[in-house]
């Protein structure tokens, strides 16, 4: 599959709420409230931070069709704004074909072009193999795990993975 990531739009909005929405409302890989309405999910990932170094971005297909998205930022503010982090979500049509590689590839690279020396993910849920596998495939090491720090609706309380890579 032919994945183009770029900036998004608010006029991408529309096509990433669906895919947002359900894997928020799932309560199985996010520590987003699941109450979330769309106007404050909106807010909360096209505009992932006050800080100018904030992006979003969509990954498409040939045909223009938003198949993810990811946001990214600088983890802490302040002493702490040289470590970068990012959320990501990929619908559930498009999973398994590489979009979310392409999504956290590109992350890496804007966090390289902009100076930061790190990424750092802050939560990620032990039992999402999938997205453990791949961040460890991508250079990213599990730095801590925090136990019992996440309440899956179907395993119960699970850790909570701190995973770091650092930059060149």
């Amino acid at each position: 599959m032919t994945v183009e990531i770029r900036d998004a739009t608010a006029d991408d909005w529309p096509a990433i709420w669906p895919f947002f929405h359900q894997i928020v409302a799932a309560r199985e890989t996010y520590t987003y409230d699941p109450e979330l309405t769309e106007e404050q999910a909106q807010a909360l990932w096209m505009s992932p931070s006050s800080s100018p170094l904030a992006r979003t971005t969509v990954a498409v297909d040939a045909d223009g069709t938003v198949l993810g998205s990811a946001n990214m930022y600088p983890n802490r503010p302040g002493p702490g704004r040289h470590v970068a982090s990012a959320s990501f979500m990929v619908d559930s049509a498009a999973r398994g074909k590489g979009v979310g590689r392409a999504l956290c590839e590109d992350m890496i690279a804007w966090a390289g072009r902009t100076g930061f020396r790190s990424i750092q993910f802050n939560a990620v849920v032990e039992t999402n193999h999938p997205a453990v596998h791949l961040w460890q495939s991508l250079g990213f090491r599990i730095a801590g795990t925090v136990p019992e720090a996440f309440d899956h609706p179907k395993l119960g309380y699970v850790g909570l993975h701190v995973m770091y890579r650092p930059l060149p």
